[in-house]
């Protein structure tokens, strides 16, 4: 699809649509610098503006002397509040392209923009810096699950682009920051089948597999010789070594029984550690005594409580009601 086949005036009519559109086109020509700054036309028109500046510089690497892509990433980057980069960014396309006034006007915009912040900046305290964003992957047996650790992500803050082997995301952190995230990946995916979803403390999407094979890494150039079948009894993880999740079973056993507790907690975790090591006749004398005495008696004396009926013996303070 090129950009005279969908004009600004289409999107300008319905941009939601035009945005599904122009994806479907850059799934079958993901080297088309025209769909990728039309793209970034309905990404501005929706506000989409982290998104619209990620397809706009794509469009500028495709096509460098392509004026609009450069008008296109200095708006998106000025509605992110970067005016140094929105600066840059129109004076490139005013030079290809000097007969369009619209530029200066920009130009002009973020000049003052920036003096402002230079005023501003003279009195704001210095903030903490940002700490880092990591990410990390594991995979199922149809699935590759990428996951963003980063909090309080906005509901409207992160796009997405899944494509067959690529994936692109821009996120808005809570810090108003943006994170730019891509990924050259191993193996192909089912973009259509493919989703993300936005959590109080990650970001996490999940890519469809096209076949159920095990990924031995995320990124890189897969080869047939080396591809393996997925093994559901080993759990899927990026880790570079095999863990022995029987004995870390175990091991997480031994620590609950270690747990230091207290009060009733600590009373109700002896019972059930009674109950468990118990023999037989244990158990069926703490479940009758438990029973006939409406919870208030546990007996571990099965030659005592097995031939009479065990009667309630409350706190002092309580009194026993029947129903």
């Amino acid at each position: 699809m090129a950009t005279e086949c969908f004009p600004d005036s289409l999107i300008d009519e319905d941009p939601l649509k035009a945005l599904e559109e122009l994806s479907k086109a850059l799934q079958g020509d993901s080297n088309n610098a025209e769909c990728f700054c039309q793209r970034a036309y309905a990404h501005i028109l929706l506000k989409n503006y982290s998104c619209a500046a990620d397809d706009a510089k794509k469009a500028q690497q495709l096509k460098p002397n392509l004026p609009l892509a450069f008008m296109r990433t200095g708006i998106a980057e000025y509605h992110l509040n970067h005016y140094e980069s929105a600066h840059a960014a129109f004076t490139q396309g005013h030079q290809l392209d000097g007969s369009d006034k619209s530029f200066e006007i920009w130009i002009k915009r973020c000049e003052e923009m920036l003096s402002e912040e230079t005023q501003n900046s003279s009195i704001n305290r210095q903030t903490p810096a940002v700490p880092p964003v990591k990410y990390d992957w594991y995979q199922t047996e149809s699935q590759v699950i990428v996951t963003v650790m980063a909090k309080n992500v906005p509901k409207d803050g992160v796009c997405v682009s899944f494509m067959e082997k690529e994936l692109s995301a821009v996120i808005r952190l809570a810090s108003g920051e943006d994170y730019k995230l891509h990924l050259q990946l191993l193996h192909p995916i089912i973009p259509q089948q493919s989703t993300f979803k936005i959590l109080t403390t990650k970001v996490e999407m999940k890519m469809k597999k096209t076949d159920a094979i095990r990924w031995e890494k995320l990124e890189g150039e897969g080869q047939e010789c080396n591809i393996k079948h997925f093994d559901p009894n080993q759990y899927p993880s990026s880790s570079h070594y095999t863990r022995k999740w029987d004995k870390m079973a175990m091991d997480i056993s031994e620590e609950e029984k270690s747990e230091k507790l207290e009060g009733d907690a600590a009373l109700n975790k002896l019972f059930q550690q009674i109950y468990s090591d118990g023999s037989d006749e244990v158990k069926r004398a703490m479940n009758k005594s438990f029973m006939e005495s409406g919870g208030t008696v546990l007996s571990t004396n099965w030659k005592d409580v097995g031939k009479r009926k065990v009667e309630a013996s409350p706190p002092d303070d309580v009194e026993v009601k029947k129903y």
